[in-house]
């Protein structure tokens, strides 16, 4: 397809030139200082209807290849995007659609400025990765920078140039069904992981290759109370900054061009519409200079939150507030300039809005090439790569944790068994691709029954024996449970009874995760759990995979099953993945982003908590000490915790010294061995505590982490460095600072398995 150039007004082209000025003269000018210049010039000719139009964000409201709409929302749409009045749009893809509606902007507008085009691009676009929280399971930082890459690239084939990803919310509640989109509940570890996708998303945004970023959702999402979606949250200054802030941080240090504020209330103002949190922390302290998208309606929604009376104060207050671009609400377009000429908004926030957006579509290219990302030969040749697919494969075979293993029951043996597989998504090839991938096609998930068949040296029996889901409610996006049908229990009993082992697929459908979709029973759902213990009963010798978006409480499994591993929702590759490691073809080395509690009624429940006035029992008998009365206070399975075919030992924890000062340091150092004939990869894990602070401190939290292989009976002496910034916190006096005192260090392979030593640090 040929594409016309962009069709510029002359007054704009001559702007730019006086921009760009002589060559001379731009070698004296950084490209920033050139951007910016040419970001002024766009806004000096704009009206100010055409800069509120750049603040707004229109839902794909027409198919482009049908008739032109003549009445309603989307005619007025329509209007409204050939005046200039639309600055972006979402949920629109491939490169036809994204064409012709860029051409429009581009050549039928006023001013001829380019559309940013967003889309959830959250683990991937056709091709899918493991949903994020099994990313984070990996705690391969290469790894989940390439997967986000090859979202990136595969959306910039279809058009979009913008990812509403990666959501970097810490959350400690496993009801919240959007756990399964972050990195889990340790801020390090998110910060970490934040990095590596806003690299592999962004990238070189001079190519198609790469596409916006956005960090959501700012701020404290994750600490939705209940773990209801959308709930109010309640946290502290304290918690806000050294737990819930340090992800987002991290991103504007390496340079997001987006960020999405958030649907709940922050102590008692919706973050859409709070100040506090965009202009004086985002855009203030941390001199963040790209543009904030409200979330999916958010504007208006602060009206039943009650904090605005109606669109046109909602449209006030957010607009205040420092939310650049209105997702949805209609509030800005309709409102800002009636609130501009009543004196209740300055222009001049209307410009700083339009000044970071326009600069944004200079950085992504747009202004020198609006159909950069429109090429139908390209788009053909990209989708579904085999390189994307030989990359999910990788990503999906790191994050699979092996929770249990005893008596060696893994890996299986690769002939002269007979196996029964059993459980319906064992068979499913849609579940597997879990939530937010609303650019994938159903029934493209490679299946743990087509896996395992590529091992055809051993006899494979497989029964449903019972489904999970019973298919879509009349919501796209739910399922309705199985909770009564067992008509499939006695053939898998059946099959369990000739098999030498049993391997049974259990756990959430991919839909029963994501936005929505919060749990107050966090067990396996319907009647797997049933069918669980009936299949025990014939044949204990189990292998239990779990798939899931969030952690589980599944204690009798905990309790009887020998081998579980938690192979969470594996995308696109899942079945091979999950083969390869239950056949020894992959060593796990998978490790828990997110604590697994006993019962619901831990819940939240995480491993960096703080000590009580009363942490343990004081004296035999009492009571009064902080615990339960009918539940241990320790998890399932602990942040950090994974297994492996190899046999690590940690050994020998040595300090260089047992103090340091300011801008000095301390090495402390362990030798890791791997006491096997398999070769593996282990996640070394170093966790630190502070004492005493001003503010008080959880009992351990993570510093530092490095992937270690090891071939057979190898050793290694792994060595960490402690600096003056790794003990850094949010204190009572209002900063980030290191304190004087005395501090414990531990290095484990997971938060509840570790050697310790302690140190002192000096001011």
């Amino acid at each position: 397809m040929k594409y016309k150039k962009i069709k510029y007004s002359l007054t704009l082209l001559v702007v730019l030139a006086l921009a760009c000025n002589s060559p001379k003269k731009m070698i004296n000018i950084s490209q920033l200082q050139l951007i910016d210049k040419k970001v002024d010039s766009v806004i000096s000719l704009m009206t100010l209807d055409e800069k509120i139009g750049q603040l707004n964000q229109y839902n794909g409201f027409w198919d482009v290849t049908g008739p032109i709409p003549k009445e309603g929302q989307a005619a007025k749409k329509y209007e409204d995007l050939k005046k200039g009045l639309v600055g972006s749009m979402l949920n629109v893809k491939g490169v036809k659609d994204v064409y012709a509606l860029q051409k429009i902007a581009v050549e039928q507008t006023r001013l001829g400025i380019p559309l940013l085009f967003g889309f959830d691009v959250v683990h991937g676009y056709k091709t899918i990765s493991p949903i994020p929280l099994a990313e984070a399971a990996s705690w391969d930082l290469k790894a989940i920078k390439k997967s986000a890459e090859i979202a990136a690239e595969e959306a910039g084939a279809v058009g979009i140039n913008w990812t509403f990803a990666p959501m970097v919310d810490i959350s400690r509640d496993a009801r919240w069904g959007r756990s399964m989109e972050g990195a889990g509940e340790d801020p390090f570890l998110g910060s970490k992981i934040a990095i590596a996708r806003v690299n592999g998303f962004q990238g070189d945004l001079s190519t198609k290759k790469n596409i916006l970023a956005c960090a959501k959702h700012f701020a404290g999402y994750g600490f939705a109370e209940a773990g209801r979606d959308y709930n109010s949250v309640i946290i502290s200054d304290e918690i806000l900054h050294n737990v819930v802030l340090p992800p987002f941080k991290a991103t504007v240090d390496v340079g997001v061009k987006t960020f999405m504020n958030s649907f709940n209330e922050l102590n008692g103002i919706p973050a859409t519409g709070n100040k506090y949190l965009q202009r004086d922390i985002l855009k203030g302290d941390w001199n963040f200079e790209g543009l904030i998208v409200s979330d999916w309606g958010s504007i208006n929604e602060m009206i039943p939150h009650g904090y605005a009376k109606d669109s046109k104060q909602a449209a006030e207050i957010a607009i205040n507030a420092g939310s650049d671009m209105d997702m949805e609400s209609y509030a800005y377009v309709e409102h800002l300039k009636t609130l501009v000429k009543e004196g209740k908004v300055k222009e001049s926030i209307i410009d700083d809005a339009v000044r970071r957006i326009i600069k944004v579509k200079f950085e992504l290219g747009l202004f020198d090439n609006p159909y950069k990302y429109c090429d139908e030969a390209y788009e053909k040749a990209t989708l579904g790569k085999k390189e994307f697919h030989e990359g999910v494969l990788d990503i999906a075979r790191k994050s699979i944790v092996l929770l249990k293993n005893e008596s060696n029951l893994l890996p299986l043996n690769k002939s002269g068994q007979k196996i029964a597989l059993i459980g319906a998504l064992a068979n499913d090839k849609t579940s597997p691709l879990g939530s937010w991938r609303i650019g994938a096609d159903d029934n493209t998930a490679i299946s743990v029954l087509e896996g395992m068949q590529k091992y055809p040296n051993n006899q494979l029996l497989f029964a449903k024996g019972a489904d999970v889901a019973l298919g879509r409610t009349q919501f796209m996006w739910e399922t309705k449970i199985n909770t009564e049908d067992k008509s499939g229990f006695a053939e898998a009993i059946e099959i369990a009874k000739k098999a030498d082992v049993v391997v049974i697929v259990l756990g959430e459908h991919g839909l029963q995760s994501g936005e929505g979709r919060s749990r107050s029973d966090i067990g396996l759902p319907g009647v797997q759990q049933e069918l669980l213990e009936e299949v025990y009963k014939v044949n204990p010798k189990i292998v239990l995979v779990l798939n899931n978006g969030r952690p589980l409480a599944f204690p009798w499994a905990a309790d009887h099953i020998p081998a579980i591993v938690e192979a969470w929702q594996l995308g696109t590759q899942s079945g091979n993945a999950i083969a390869q490691v239950l056949y020894g073809d992959y060593n796990p080395s998978g490790k828990l982003p997110m604590t697994f509690p006993r019962d619901i009624g831990q819940v939240p429940i995480y491993y960096n908590y703080k000590n009580t006035g009363r942490p343990t029992m004081n004296e035999p008998e009492s009571v009064f000490w902080s615990h339960y009365i009918d539940e241990k206070n320790t998890p399932l399975y602990a942040f950090g915790h994974g297994l492996s075919y190899s046999k690590f030992e940690y050994s020998n924890l040595k300090l260089s010294s047992n103090s340091f000062s300011i801008n000095g340091t301390i090495q402390v150092s362990v030798v890791l061995k791997n006491n096997s004939a398999i070769a593996g990869r282990e996640v070394v894990q170093l966790y630190i505590r502070d004492l005493i602070g001003s503010f008080t401190r959880p009992v351990k939290e993570l510093k530092g982490f490095e992937m270690v292989e090891l071939q057979p009976y190898e050793s290694k002496i792994i060595t960490f460095v402690i600096d003056e910034k790794m003990i850094e916190f949010y204190t009572a006096n209002h900063k980030w600072e290191a304190e004087a005192g005395d501090f414990k260090v531990f290095i484990g392979g997971s938060s509840d398995n570790t050697l310790e030593a302690d140190f002192q640090y000096n001011k």
